[in-house]
């Protein structure tokens, strides 16, 4: 089978255990980025399975035209950069675990990191140090403040549970469902979506991007959040409206920021707002890059390979592949 692995920047994959999974195969990986739909099909003329990390690379109805044997697109997660429908009128699977069961401690861990060095001035600290200055400013103590978890899934929970650790004050909100689980589990709910972007000293967003959560945070959310509240996002940019953070930060409410994620991806301009602003903490999206993640995550991935390969492919986000006639591709 020809596997074709995009955009492993750092030659990550085939150092983990799972890797072994796909022996035998013709695996084929590419550890820089294409958005060219030209190159793209060129370089994946041959290939029958498509291995993809995150959403790195946009596979829409114009490359797909393009690769006449592919068979299998594999991945994790949500699939937003993925013409669907483009691939079940082509005979393509695509096989996504959701992990719903698998907490992803990389990015509670790093969301938690973030929390730290922009509550205690961290990155302009460093910077000052190594420019022969010393002590530029004072930080804040995050024992007794009140900690707000948007999102309830298994990331927000391990995040709340640090947040007890560090002695802060756990608030919840999240939809009408997770707002009950929380309940379930002892956690403290918030009356009201603006009393709670009024009252947290840290909200950290912890939802999945799916059209009902686009733009879930608001520019009026914001501008209810004290001016010396911090607002982490290391889930998706596209949970805040377009445009509203830097307008918020402006504006003074929040106070701060710190972000894993951005609307463009790879952001390479250094002149983009959020990287310019001494009051946010950025990083370019390595909530899940770890080795021990990419273990777990493409752990999953693989098998659905080797499902896929065996006749029985797993995790399939469009069904109907299967069941039209002349679309079900042929398994070898």
């Amino acid at each position: 089978m020809k596997i074709t692995i995009l955009d492993d920047w750092f030659d990550t994959l085939r150092t983990l255990p799972c890797f072994g999974k796909l022996a035998g195969h013709d695996v084929q990986i590419w550890n820089d980025h294409i958005d060219d739909v030209d190159v793209l099909a060129d370089r994946l003329r041959q290939t029958e399975v498509l291995v993809l990390i995150r959403e790195r690379t946009a596979i829409r109805d114009a490359l797909l035209q393009r690769l006449p044997h592919l068979r299998l697109i594999s991945q994790r997660s949500v699939y937003p950069h993925i013409d669907i429908d483009a691939c079940t009128r082509l005979g393509v699977i695509v096989s996504s675990s959701q992990h719903e069961g698998t907490p992803s401690y990389a990015a509670a861990e790093l969301t938690w990191a973030l929390i730290l060095a922009s509550m205690r001035d961290l990155p302009r600290q460093m910077a000052a140090l190594k420019a022969g200055q010393w002590q530029v400013g004072v930080g804040h103590t995050l024992r007794g403040r009140t900690l707000g978890i948007y999102g309830y899934g298994r990331i927000g929970r391990a995040v709340a549970g640090y947040g007890k650790a560090f002695g802060m004050n756990v608030q919840i909100w999240a939809s009408e469902a997770s707002r009950a689980r929380a309940r379930a589990d002892g956690e403290a709910v918030a009356d009201s979506k603006s009393a709670f972007f009024q009252t947290c000293d840290v909200i950290s967003l912890h939802m999945r991007l799916f059209p009902a959560t686009r733009g879930i945070v608001t520019a009026d959310d914001l501008a209810q959040m004290k001016s010396t509240a911090l607002l982490v996002n290391t889930s998706r940019a596209g949970l805040v409206a377009p445009g509203a953070l830097v307008a918020a930060l402006r504006a003074g409410r929040p106070g701060s920021a710190a972000i894993d994620v951005f609307d463009k991806e790879p952001l390479r301009d250094p002149g983009d707002p959020l990287l310019n602003m001494p009051n946010v903490v950025c990083t370019p999206h390595i909530g899940y890059v770890t080795h021990e993640e990419y273990e777990i995550q493409f752990t999953d991935i693989f098998d659905q390979v080797v499902a896929y390969v065996a006749g029985a492919p797993i995790n399939v986000v469009n069904p109907e592949v299967l069941t039209q006639p002349g679309l079900a591709p042929p398994i070898r």
